[in-house]
């Protein structure tokens, strides 16, 4: 029998290209769940980082134009309604130190200091708020790009291990019974590769990003700040 099975290998035409296809069905079943897993990972990577990319950039157009209109306008209520907070940082931002200023005014006398220290505080918290909330999705990215690489090679293990055991039983060392099994155990680590090096290459990129706009934020806290300081003064 085992005669048979390894003359039929031998008669079967030689495969001349790699086929990804053919690689996952022939592979052991937990190789297969590797797979599947390291693959579902990879497409969640690419959701992440397309709609990470859109939603950072819109966020930032966003916040140019509020800003730009926020010290054009006299009456700065009017640009803080439930809805523009709702959708735009610097607009929540500004209305964390307006709320505080207007708390902390409200009362006579008015401790300019420890008002100006609330106010910073306030808007401070705000934009650390901020750039956590935007920068959430990005642990999965660092996840994905620490651990899909080991969870390949765990595949490949096993896959190796399998195929140690097929030399044993069919009592031949043969690439005809070695490779096949290799073959698919390798392309576990391929698969988590994959997954693995643009998750790392986005959370780079994308860690910047966040850090950048974060930056630019605080610079809007900031003046809003200083704008408060001197309204302060005169009450």
């Amino acid at each position: 029998m085992t005669l048979a099975l390894l003359s039929a290998a031998a008669a079967a035409p030689a495969a001349t290209r790699l086929d990804p296809v053919e690689l996952f069905l022939q592979a052991d079943i937990i190789v297969q769940a590797v797979m599947v897993g390291l693959i579902l990972a990879s497409i969640w990577v690419w959701m992440i980082i397309v709609s990470f990319a859109l939603r950072i950039g819109g966020l930032s157009k966003k916040s140019r134009e509020y800003e730009a209109e926020f010290w054009e306008q006299r009456d700065r209520d009017t640009l803080l309604t439930k809805q523009v907070r709702r959708e735009i940082p610097s607009a929540r931002i500004a209305g964390a130190g307006l709320d505080e200023w207007k708390r902390s005014t409200a009362k006579q006398p008015i401790d300019r200091d420890a008002a100006r220290q609330r106010i910073g505080a306030a808007m401070e918290s705000q934009v650390a708020e901020e750039a956590d909330t935007l920068a959430g999705r990005l642990n999965f990215l660092a996840t994905v790009g620490s651990v899909a690489p080991f969870v390949g090679l765990f595949g490949t293990v096993w896959g190796i291990m399998n195929s140690f055991f097929q030399i044993g039983a069919q009592q031949s060392a043969s690439l005809a019974v070695v490779a096949p099994g290799i073959a698919e155990a390798l392309f576990a680590t391929a698969i988590g590769l994959f997954a693995a090096i643009p998750a790392v290459i986005a959370y780079n990129r994308f860690s910047g990003a966040v850090n950048q706009y974060e930056a630019k934020l605080q610079r809007f806290a900031d003046k809003v700040h200083a704008g408060l300081s001197r309204e302060l003064d005169r009450a």
